[in-house]
């Protein structure tokens, strides 16, 4: 049995963060019924065409899914989320600041009717507050959380490379939810969770945060050096290509400096003996090291760290990620179907040997709409002939 088998999951979701959670709530065995705009659904579904004619962000992350077009301006349609979240064990959204309350299903209503319920809500800053209603795109979410501002070059700041800022709000609104679940387990009582985004992603800036808050300067912009600690980040080699190394530690030090620049008295030099000497004198210690790498092409001085044990990396593309030999060597590559057929997909990271992921196909819009409705005790001809007259009177 999956651990989420039985749990059924309604998510007025559309992006990024809802999604990516709901999808983890899927892969252990729950239900996930996803509500979207009749036509064109989610508005993630047309952020590009690249997968064989779909989004990839949409892929990634609406696998497993069941899609029902509900257009919730019809009191038809409300009647219907209504029903499907009487029998709901959890509730998931994130439309804009106020939008689900003024559809009628605020979480103090749904508390009221329905205590077992586990509702959350995500949203850019959220429920009060002076940002409230301040638009919460996830470039944005990274400028105010003060990511940016430590990341890239020291004449450019930079945003990371991925939407990190709903990542975390997925990654919390998923745990959050656990959470709730084992709660309700013991007590039988649901719950209303709020994730916001500047919240998620402001407790993933730990260091910098506390860095800055406590010391008497804030982490200057390194590329992709540490701020912190030297020699860590990337040295250029004889081929032009650039190695990723990290020292960690005083013994790993001394150990790179005799196995690797085959210079021990750089050890001991009073410029670079402690991690915080090597910070400041890093243009130096950089020089001494490029200087012995030029000499030698990138894989071989790859293969000398690995001998002295110094933690390394190549750069790779993110071609070469999709077939890393680790993960082709761990099988973590499995497939799903959709609407364009058969599709590659990581099977989630959390290895168990008890459980196996879900890996269903990816919905198209409202592909179960028809089923849904007839579970639950709608008619869908009338439905459909029913939202077509609403709208005609409007």
């Amino acid at each position: 049995m999956l651990p989420l088998e039985g749990i059924t999951v309604v998510s007025l979701e559309q992006a990024v963060a809802a999604p990516f959670a709901t999808r983890q709530l899927a892969d252990l065995g729950a239900r996930v019924i996803k509500v979207e705009r009749p036509g064109p659904g989610d508005f993630a579904r047309g952020y590009d065409q690249t997968v064989k004619g779909m989004s990839s962000h949409f892929v990634w992350a609406n696998r497993s899914k069941e899609s029902i077009a509900l257009d919730l301006k019809h009191e038809e349609a409300k009647k219907v989320l209504e029903e499907l979240l009487s029998k709901a064990d959890v509730f998931i959204h994130n439309l804009a600041p106020g939008a689900v309350d003024r559809l009628g299903f605020s979480a103090a209503e749904l508390k009221e009717k329905y205590p077992q319920l586990i509702i959350c809500s995500i949203s850019g800053y959220g429920t009060f507050g002076p940002y409230t209603n301040k638009k919460a795109y996830d470039l944005l979410i990274q400028c105010e959380a003060g990511l940016v501002s430590v990341t890239g070059t020291e004449d450019t700041p930079s945003k990371a490379g991925i939407s990190i800022a709903d990542i975390a709000a997925g990654m919390y609104t998923y745990t959050g939810v656990l959470t709730a679940l084992i709660a309700r387990s013991k007590t039988g009582k649901g719950a209303v969770i709020e994730v916001s985004m500047l919240e998620a992603l402001a407790e993933w800036m730990g260091f910098p945060l506390y860095y800055s808050a406590y010391g008497e300067q804030e982490p200057k912009r390194t590329g992709a050096s540490h701020a912190t600690i030297y020699p860590y980040g990337p040295f250029k080699a004889g081929d032009e290509k650039f190695v990723f190394m990290g020292i960690q530690n005083e013994r790993e030090w001394v150990r790179f400096c005799e196995e690797v620049l085959k210079k021990p008295e750089v050890a001991v030099d009073s410029r670079f003996d402690n991690n915080s000497k090597r910070v400041v004198n890093k243009e130096a210690l950089k020089e001494i090291i490029e200087n012995v790498f030029q000499q030698s092409e990138s894989l071989q001085i790859i293969e000398l760290l690995e001998s002295a044990k110094i933690a390394n990396a190549r750069l790779n593309t993110l071609k070469e990620l999709v077939d890393h030999p680790q993960l082709q060597a761990r099988n973590r590559w499995s497939e799903v179907d959709s609407p364009v057929g058969p599709l590659k997909a990581l099977i989630p990271p959390v290895t168990s040997d008890e459980i196996s992921s879900v890996m269903k196909p990816i919905p198209e819009v409202g592909q179960h709409t028809e089923a849904i409705l007839k579970e639950f005790g709608f008619d869908p001809e009338k439905m459909q002939a029913s939202t077509s007259t609403d709208a005609a009177e409007k």
